[in-house]
Order: C-alpha cells, then sequence, then structure tokens
C-alpha cells in the first residue's frame, strides 16, 4: 500500500470511530434551547456556589487579594436568562453551583430542563459536567463524550466544535442552552427522575495535563485553557426547567395569586384572583429567612403595586388573605 492510501485509510477510519454530535445553534439538526422557547415551564429560584480558582494548577495566583474567581453574583443564575453576557456567575477552575426549583422537574417527553452558559460565539466554548439528585445528598452525572483532539492545548481563547461534545453543559453560544434528557439515567441507582429536586453544574478544567478533567469515557476533555481571570471557569447564565412537576398546590397559586414581573428591579404587582378573596398583609423574607419588610393593613384590595429598595438577590414574599397564606420566590435584580 502506498504512503497515500495508507493516510486515507487512516483518516477514513479515524472519521468511522468519530461519532459527531449535533451542531452549533446556528444550523440544522442543533438541540439547542433558546431561552424565549416556549417549551420552558419554568427557571431555578435557588443556588448554592462553592468558587474555583483562577488557575487550579497555580493556586498561590491571585488577583485583587484572592486566588477565586470573583465575578457576578450567584443570583444571575436565577430566574429566566437575560441575554446579557454579564448577567452570570463564573465558577472558576472546578467550580460547583447547585440549583433547586420551586417545583421538581421530571421525566417527560424529550428533554427535561437546560443550562445556559454565555459564550460570545458558536465555537469559543467552556464546559461544565450535569448531575442531578432527588434529595439533595446523592448526585448522578449525566454521561459525557469529548471527540475534541488532546495533541495540543487549546489556549485560553482558543475555538472548539460543537459537533465533538455531548452532555456537557457550555455546548452552545450565549442564549441558548444546553439540554438534558432524564430519560437517559433511567437505569441509575439513587435518584428518582420523576422527581430532581437539584442540579448540580461542576466547571471542567480543560487542561490535557495532569489538572485535567475527564469525561465518562477517561477522556481528557480539552478546552481553553489557562482563563486566569476573575471571569474564568464556567459562567453559569441559568437552568431552564422544561418538564417540570406540577401539584395541585402550585395549580392553586397560578389560578389564585400571581407576582410579576418576576424576576423584578424592585418594582412589582400582586394580584390575587379569587374574587371573594383579599390581601391582608404582605411579608418579605431575605435568603437567611429574616423579615425584612411588612405591609399590613392594606384594606379590602386584590391588588397591590410595590416597590422596594433591596439589593440584588433571591427573596421570598408572604401574602396573607382573608382565607389564606400564600409564599411566592421573587428574583430582584438592578
Amino acid at each position: 500500500m502506498n504512503k497515500f492510501l495508507l493516510v486515507l485509510t487512516l483518516l477514513v477510519s479515524t472519521n468511522l470511530m468519530a461519532q459527531s454530535y449535533a451542531p452549533p445553534a446556528n444550523e440544522t439538526g442543533t438541540t439547542a434551547i433558546s431561552k424565549d422557547d416556549q417549551s420552558i415551564s419554568g427557571w431555578a429560584t435557588g443556588i448554592e456556589v462553592i468558587r474555583g480558582y483562577l488557575t487550579i494548577e497555580d493556586q498561590s495566583y491571585e488577583v485583587d487579594g484572592t486566588n477565586k474567581v470573583t465575578f457576578g453574583d450567584p443570583s444571575n443564575a436565577l430566574g429566566p436568562v437575560t441575554g446579557n453576557a454579564a448577567d452570570v456567575v463564573s465558577l472558576g477552575d472546578s467550580g460547583v453551583a447547585v440549583l433547586t426549583f420551586a417545583q421538581p422537574i421530571t421525566n417527560g417527553p424529550g428533554f427535561d430542563f437546560a443550562v445556559f452558559e454565555n459564550s460570545f460565539s458558536h465555537d469559543y466554548l467552556e464546559f461544565a459536567h450535569v448531575e442531578v439528585s432527588s434529595d439533595g445528598e446523592y448526585y448522578v452525572r449525566f454521561p459525557s463524550h469529548s471527540e475534541v483532539q488532546t495533541n495540543v492545548q487549546i489556549h485560553g481563547f482558543g475555538l472548539t466544535d460543537a459537533r465533538r461534545i455531548n452532555n456537557l453543559a457550555g455546548k452552545y453560544i450565549g442564549g441558548y442552552g444546553t439540554p438534558f434528557d432524564l430519560e437517559e439515567l433511567k437505569d441509575s441507582f439513587g435518584i428518582n427522575i420523576d422527581s430532581i429536586t437539584h442540579v448540580k453544574i461542576i466547571d471542567v478544567v480543560g487542561s490535557i495535563g495532569s489538572v485535567g478533567t475527564r469525561d465518562s469515557y477517561g477522556n481528557l476533555i480539552n478546552e481553553p485553557y489557562t482563563t486566569p481571570y476573575e471571569t474564568g471557569g464556567f459562567d453559569l447564565g441559568g437552568v431552564a426547567v422544561i418538564n417540570q412537576m406540577v401539584s395541585i398546590h402550585s395549580n392553586e397559586l397560578k389560578e389564585e395569586l400571581s407576582v410579576y414581573p418576576n424576576p423584578t428591579n424592585g418594582k412589582f404587582t400582586v394580584t390575587l384572583t379569587n374574587s371573594n378573596s383579599f390581601i391582608e398583609q404582605l411579608e418579605i423574607y431575605n435568603s437567611q429567612g429574616e423579615k425584612i419588610s411588612i405591609q399590613s393593613n392594606l384594606g379590602i384590595k386584590s391588588v397591590h403595586h410595590l416597590n422596594l429598595d433591596l439589593d440584588s438577590g433571591l427573596y421570598l414574599l408572604k401574602a396573607v388573605t382573608n382565607s389564606k397564606t400564600y409564599s411566592f420566590k421573587v428574583v430582584i435584580r438592578e
């Protein structure tokens, strides 16, 4: 066999072994979920973040006196994705975010939820592993696969082909989420795929060296590295719910009490649709459970407009009516 045929044979064999996945968001066959997709039924309402390193292989490296990333407030990843690239929380090398939801995610038709990153292009991609839990203690990871070459390190602003990535968050440009299907985990031990209460996002360290993260097949995941900035690592914009468990209680809230807009800049309206009821008192609690605002003696009204001067974050609104008490999580953004 001559050299040309040998090279051609090797190329054909390599391509046959490679299993390309869905293309970028702007191409036919993509699985990308737009932030405005009508299938979205809800968004994450709670979050805890453990920041990762600016550069994990040199933990002595600091910016502004810290070796961890600092960009963005965790509350930026709650509620609907806005499309603003700065409206994220950066996780850093090996950083972790755990998100919770007003109602559990359930295994329904097709994809069940989607994770949003803020990439500025279709091929500048930063990745994260995704795990789910039914109790917040035991987690199962979605099986991931990277076909990206591991011979040459992708530098800090290098590019990646989305077709070579599967089941890693961050596969798509900002404004488009990477979807996940709980059906893939139907045989997993320790979780109930019809009642997922927690989604964990774990930053991928894209080094092909000793600190690198591997996929479910043991392959190193090659992505832009290093990114030693306060904005480094996976930049989480939000988690959208497509299939959500609906209880009688949540239906009752939707029918009788509404809070809008949510998220809000502090101005919002509380409306009670039950003609036989009226709102007697409104209370606001911060994320530590402290009561920070109360409005009493509101009169016999079913609609109230509030203008709260509060910092960005997650708050609990409690509405006391003449017949029931309702609670709503409200996200305030500047």
